[in-house]
This record gives C-alpha cells, structure tokens and sequence, in this order.
C-alpha cells in the first residue's frame, strides 16, 4: 500500500497523467476544431449554392423573353430586336400603329351613338353629363395597370396562356375590389361637396366598381387574346382595352343610371 500510494502521487507520475490529459484535451480540441471547419463549409458551400441558383433563375427570366409567340411560349429575341423601335425610323412606326388606331376610333364612334340615344336622359338630368369623362378615364386607367402588369409579367416568362383563366379572374375581383372602395369616397363627395344629388350620386356609386371590374378584365384578357392570335399585344391590347371600355361602361352608366332614377321615382 505504501508503494502504490508513493508511486500514485510520485511527481513523474503526475507529470505523466498531466501529459496525457494534456493529449486528450489536445485531441478533442483539434476534432471540435475541425468539427466546425467542416461545419461552416458545409454552410458555406450551401449559400454557393444558393447564390448559383438565383443567378441561374435571373439569367433564364433575362433569356426568356416576350410571351409573343402563337402559343404563348417565350421566344427568343435577338439584340436586333431589342433595339428596332429606338432605331426604327418614326415614319414606319406611324405607319405600323395607323390600322389598328384607325380601327379602335371607328369602334369609339359608338360612343357617339350610345350619347345620341341618351340625349332625352341627359337633358333631363345633366348632371350626367359631369362624370362621362370621370368615368372613361377611370376605366383607361384601371385598365391600363392591367394591361401593363400582364405585358410585364408574359415578356418575362412569368406568365404564359395557360395561367389566363387564373389571372383574368384575379384582376376582375382586383378591380370590383378598387372600383367599390373608389366608388364609397366619389359619391359621398359628389354629394355632399358638390352638391351634385343624390340619385346621381347613386348612380357614380354603383358605376364606378362595374367600370373598373369591366377594365380589369378586359386590360388581362386581351393581352392573352393578342398572343393566341399571334398578333403584338404591346402595340393592339392598350387602345383595345380602351376602345372596348369607353364603350362598355358608358352604356352601363346611362343604363345604371335608368334603373336608379325609376327607384328613385325621378321622371325622365
């Protein structure tokens, strides 16, 4: 017993033990060491990876350009192309453009007709006459966010034929939604601020939804019309849109505005 116990605390001993707890503390230092170099490439390698797929997605949307073919594929578009219209002579894109313009004021005559037909409405109540071009320009406008939200997202390949169910009825609720909220604040206004009465009031109130739900639609369906028919949407879908919801809407209007005026009892 005397032995081991002088052997156990002899100071080579110690020096012994400390050494090898030095080893072992050494060797679990250096694999926690490489534990965690092994860790952050790992991460490392990871967010690499992840960088090169954005990179790749970018490059692809950038290689994927305009939903213009028959079929509403992405086509490849050369640099030629890219840079016709800043080269292009005006003349030529006058000439390009005058068919198409031709056509959809020909189709805003009707305009005319739907006022000529109205004529002993508006006499009666002339304050209808105030909000037509309230209501053409709304419905420009509502329709042209449309049609250049779709325009965008088809030339980047975002969007292609077969989504035009889905987007068609997203935009129509999008603009029911922006027409009503619109719609809750100009006739209130109309009323109570410019003393405009309260049955045509009514009538802006109720117009104002159906005209945007109507732009809405019309400023995402023709885009996807154009590109089945193989046509150029950037040059047909915005006068389009424009030509159909003048029309539309203002015959909606004097025939909104018929419905409300019998319930309000006012004679025409």
């Amino acid at each position: 017993l005397f032995v081991c116990s002088r052997t156990r605390y002899h100071p080579h001993f110690l020096d012994n033990r400390v050494h090898q707890a030095n080893i072992i503390y050494n060797g679990h230092f250096s694999k926690c060491q490489h534990l965690q170099k092994t860790h952050l490439s790992q991460k490392q390698s990871k967010e690499i990876e992840k960088l090169k797929n954005e990179l790749s997605i970018n490059q692809k949307a950038q290689a994927e350009p305009t939903a213009g073919g028959g079929h509403g594929a992405p086509v490849d578009v050369t640099q030629e192309e890219l840079v016709a219209y800043s080269t292009r002579p005006f003349y030529q894109i006058a000439y390009k453009r005058m068919g198409w313009l031709g056509l959809f004021l020909v189709s805003l005559s009707t305009t005319a007709v739907i006022m000529n037909g109205f004529e002993h409405t508006l006499e009666k109540q002339i304050e209808l006459a105030y909000f037509v071009p309230l209501l053409a320009g709304h419905g420009g406008n509502t329709g042209g966010q449309a049609v250049g939200t779709i325009l965008s997202a088809m030339s980047a390949g975002i969007v292609t034929l077969k989504d035009a169910p889905r987007m068609i009825a997203k935009e129509a609720m999008s603009g029911l939604l922006a027409g009503a909220i619109l719609g809750a604040i100009v006739g209130p206004v109309a009323h109570y601020t410019m003393g405009i009465s309260l049955h045509v009031s009514t009538v802006i109130l109720i117009t104002l939804p159906l005209v945007s739900s109507i732009a809405s639609t019309l400023g995402c369906a023709i885009p996807f019309a154009c590109v089945a028919a193989g046509l150029d949407a950037s040059v047909i879908a915005a006068p389009a849109m424009t030509s159909f919801v003048d029309v539309t809407g203002l015959l909606a209007y004097f025939m909104i505005a018929q419905q409300v005026f019998s319930t309000f009892g006012v004679e025409l």
